[in-house]
């Protein structure tokens, strides 16, 4: 692998936290499988990274489910928190990946220092107020955010009316600094459309936002320091997970060295584009507000749908990431997320396009190409000897160099559909190759050799993508012996 990076760098990369009133579902997993591929090859390439996730656990949409369950809150999300946690070995997710939790002691300590600095900027203060509130979104709604007169995301709840005396963050205060922050950093959010939409937000102005609610209506949150008639507005609260989880404030060593300063920031966030304003408008203004380093980049994903339709449990359209893996294995499910699911765009997901994909791609592309070479080097003079780059194709030599250069570029823009492309561009090549040269015609130990090599550069692009299948192939070419099928075809 031709590395476009070298040297140890500092990097910082996080999902969003999920929500904890569901189960695990397969946009979280797209999610944290292209967040964990982009780790895994920063980690290859040499960096120290630090790689979070885990689960927000506060607001009303949980303290209701609890209720309704006839649970303590806290038991609740202890047991929804565990079926997140598992997704590290369901999803082959890298093996230091972190997970912080909302209610954490550390957490809640850290997001009560963020409200004090906040407090301390100006940026605070009570009022009387009535607002719209979608209870889905856990957010309030402007007029010009509904259709028909509900939240566009939830259509079919209806907008809950409010009025209460809460805190509010001064929002409105920081739209000139982010507009010129957006200025300064050109490629802040991640793909170039969604960096315009929330400029347009921005620049039509802000709206300050409350940020707590009354314990007497809704106890389940982080209290409010020095006012105990409050508790923290979940996104408020939630938010500052990604900088708890480093230790703040406390560890500023460790915070500095990933998060960074404000000269030199570190963090990328994934996250969808139900999540765009959080996440690159609100959260970047609590930054400024407490003194803090903004984020280095935000990279917003679409949705998946299920033949065309959103998921629902209604619909009986929803997948179930854990089902895939048991029936095809974790790699199956990182290759179709990764390939067939576009980084940006809203992608459909459907079991039988998701069988197809795998039979000609995987059993038949990938498994194929791999049990032939490996047949005919079992047989051959090829033993424990490792491969070189020193290709007597030069054709070979010139469809390697333009992939790892396409296969560097897209990572380089969080395009892992085009990484994946990348990788099977070879395979492909790999294929033609031998159909062209029959090696299994005679003793033909250069085509052989060209052809080792090649499995052997395809194994270690794969790593990032299908870390069991690199490892089984690299297993296999140390050795010289024919692995088991690799993919099995349905």
């Amino acid at each position: 692998m031709q590395k476009r990076l070298t040297g140890s760098t500092a990097r910082y990369l996080t999902t969003t936290l999920p929500y904890v009133n569901a189960d695990p579902h397969i946009g979280f997993a797209f999610e944290i499988v292209h967040a964990d591929i982009a780790a895994r090859y920063h980690t290859l390439a040499g960096d120290d990274v630090f790689f979070n996730t885990g689960t927000d656990e506060h607001g009303q949409k949980i303290f209701e489910k609890a209720r309704a369950a006839g649970k303590d809150p806290q038991a609740y999300v202890d047991e929804y928190a565990e079926k997140f946690r598992r997704l590290k070995g369901a999803l082959g997710l890298s093996a230091d990946i972190h997970f912080i939790r909302t209610t954490e002691p550390r957490h809640r300590a850290a997001a009560q220092e963020f409200w004090r600095r906040c407090e301390a900027r100006g940026d605070i203060y009570k009022k009387l107020y009535q607002m719209k509130y979608c209870v889905g979104c856990e957010l309030e709604k402007t007029d010009s955010e509904l259709e028909k007169g509900r939240c566009p995301l939830h259509p079919a709840q209806e907008l809950e009316t409010r009025e209460e005396e809460n805190y509010f963050f001064r929002f409105s205060k920081y739209r000139q600094p982010l507009l010129d922050f957006y200025e300064r950093c050109p490629d802040f959010v991640v793909p170039d459309f969604r960096f315009n939409e929330i400029k347009r937000f921005i620049e039509r102005g802000l709206e300050d936002f409350s940020i707590s609610r009354l314990a007497t209506k809704m106890p389940w949150g982080v209290a409010i320091p020095g006012d105990e008639s409050q508790v923290m507005f979940v996104w408020f609260d939630a938010l500052v997970n990604y900088v708890s989880t480093l230790g703040w404030p406390e560890d500023i060593a460790q915070f500095e060295k990933y998060w960074g300063r404000p000269e030199a920031p570190r963090a990328v966030q994934f996250a969808g584009k139900d999540n765009l304003r959080q996440q690159s408008a609100m959260w970047q203004a609590m930054l400024l507000s407490a003194g803090l380093p903004l984020s280095r980049q935000i990279v917003i994903h679409g949705f998946i749908t299920s033949g065309g339709q959103k998921m629902s449990k209604s619909l009986g359209n929803v997948i179930n990431p854990y089902d895939i893996v048991e029936g095809y294995g974790v790699d199956a499910l990182r290759y179709y997320l990764a390939r067939h699911i576009h980084p940006f765009e809203d992608s459909d997901f459907t079991m039988e396009k998701f069988t197809d994909a795998y039979n000609a791609n995987l059993a038949n592309g990938l498994g194929n190409f791999v049990a032939r070479v490996m047949a005919l080097v079992a047989k051959s003079k090829i033993k424990n000897q490792k491969s070189k780059l020193q290709f007597k194709s030069q054709k070979l030599r010139t469809v390697l160099d333009t992939a790892t250069q396409s296969y560097h570029a897209a990572f380089g823009a969080y395009h892992i559909q085009n990484v994946a492309d990348a990788v099977w561009k070879l395979i492909q090549a790999g294929d033609e190759h031998v159909q062209e040269t029959r090696p299994w015609e005679g003793e033909k130990q250069d085509v052989l050799e060209d052809l080792t090599a090649l499995l052997g550069e395809i194994a270690t692009l794969l790593v990032p993508i299908l870390p069991e299948t690199a490892g089984k192939i690299k297993s296999a070419l140390e050795t010289c012996t024919m692995p088991a099928p690799l993919f099995p075809r349905e």
